[in-house]
């Protein structure tokens, strides 16, 4: 017994320095580059609302009824009567919005900064993929509710499954769990809907893991051991808690003043299968892909470039590995840096209003840029950089001018 004991008690002293080492390697001298800003605490903000929207709906699914007869009135029980239901429900909504704000801002930081580079390729795929794990878990949570606009985006997405040759429309009704989108379907939602965070967890897990090996890029695109470093406490932390606090009051801001100004009222009618909506809106994130989508007259086709255009993140590496398309020292790359970010957010106004002319037109144009940009001018500029610069002495110059 007196064996089992000290046994226990060393275990328990192991386990208390392993927790002791991995959280001052992580978050007290982890060294982090000197000269990063602001726009790196993104990332931390993405963790914190990944830990909010799991918390909440861990609280929501405890009253939800995934049902067809009665999922839409679930939540509405949620709202009215259970104690402070309103508050984790519009905590949950208005939390994927922000989720998707500080992870767009966080890819566009990495656009930006070049964090897609050598070494950290295999960090950049992984968030990517976090990424578009995130987009599937929304499609799904945004279907629960079951109100109009859930019940026709769930058909109108599944449908895509049926572009697949041969087995398509085979596939779709085994989303569905039959002929039509039936309790079944939703009951599959809620299932996926619920484990999927956890699997985005254990990828964010990974993506910290990577990204501590090879350390965090910065401003200057330096390579990490050419540029001095700072632990990240107390120095770093700072600007964290204040990036937090600011984009908290927003996030506050929308739950008590503006819950569902970032939601469509027709969602808040009982889903009709007889009753199709005048204008199908999918959430704002999703909005640049659907203009894509319905700007192409073809079905399989708009599908194609749409899913193209998600997984063009996938090919920066190859197709933008040029030192100097980093906006900091190419003007090119700068130009059509924002000429790109500039075109992808207008395809999410154009995303937002009714498939007519000339939304529809511009749609298509927009379209062509942002694949354009992607897979034939960056490829060009990466050339011309490569051929005109001389990589090693630039590092050696810039070595040089941080020492003066």
């Amino acid at each position: 017994m007196r064996l089992y004991n000290v046994n226990l008690k060393q275990s328990n002293v192991a386990f208390v320095n392993l927790f002791y080492q991995t959280l001052n390697d992580f978050l007290i001298k982890y060294p982090v580059p000197y000269n990063i800003n602001y726009f790196y605490n993104f990332g931390v903000m993405s963790g914190l609302f990944l830990a909010i929207q799991i918390i909440t709906g861990i609280f929501l699914t405890m009253h939800y009824t995934p049902h067809i007869e009665y999922a839409f009135y679930s939540v509405d029980h949620i709202m009215r009567d259970i104690s402070n239901g309103w508050l984790i429900r519009y905590m949950h909504s208005n939390g994927a919005s922000m989720f998707f704000v500080v992870v767009y801002m966080h890819i566009i930081r990495g656009l930006y900064y070049g964090s897609y580079r050598y070494p950290r390729t295999f960090v950049w795929n992984i968030g990517v993929t976090i990424y578009i794990l995130m987009m599937g878990t929304a499609f799904l949570g945004y279907v629960l509710p079951w109100g109009q606009m859930s019940f026709w985006a769930a058909t109108v997405i599944t449908n895509f499954l049926s572009v697949i040759p041969y087995f398509g429309t085979e596939i779709v009704q085994w989303v569905w769990g039959g002929f039509s989108i039936n309790n079944a379907t939703l009951n599959r939602f809620f299932c996926l809907h619920y484990l999927m965070p956890f699997v985005i967890l254990a990828l964010v897990i990974l993506h910290i893991l990577v990204l501590h090996n090879y350390g965090s890029t910065n401003p200057m695109s330096f390579l990490s051991k050419r540029i001095d470093k700072i632990s990240f406490y107390p120095y770093f932390y700072v600007k964290d808690l204040f990036s937090i606090a600011v984009f908290f009051l927003m996030y506050f801001l929308f739950i008590f003043y503006y819950p569902d100004v970032l939601s469509h009222s027709d969602n808040y009618i009982p889903a009709n299968p007889l009753n199709t909506p005048a204008h199908i809106v999918p959430e704002w994130y999703f909005l640049p892909y659907y203009a894509i989508l319905r700007s192409i007259p073809n079905k399989t086709q708009g599908i194609i470039v749409m899913f193209i255009s998600i997984f063009t993140l996938f090919f920066y590496p190859m197709l933008n590995n040029g030192f100097f398309n980093n906006p900091i020292f190419s003007f090119l790359g700068k130009i059509f840096f924002w000429i790109f970010l500039s075109n992808f957010f207008f395809l999410g106004i154009l995303g937002a209003k009714n498939p007519e002319t000339p939304y529809v037109q511009l749609g298509l144009i927009c379209s062509h840029i942002h694949l354009l940009i992607v897979f034939a001018v960056y490829p060009i500029v990466t050339i011309l950089s490569n051929a005109n610069y001389n990589v090693n002495s630039f590092y050696v110059n810039c070595r040089c001018i941080t020492k003066l």
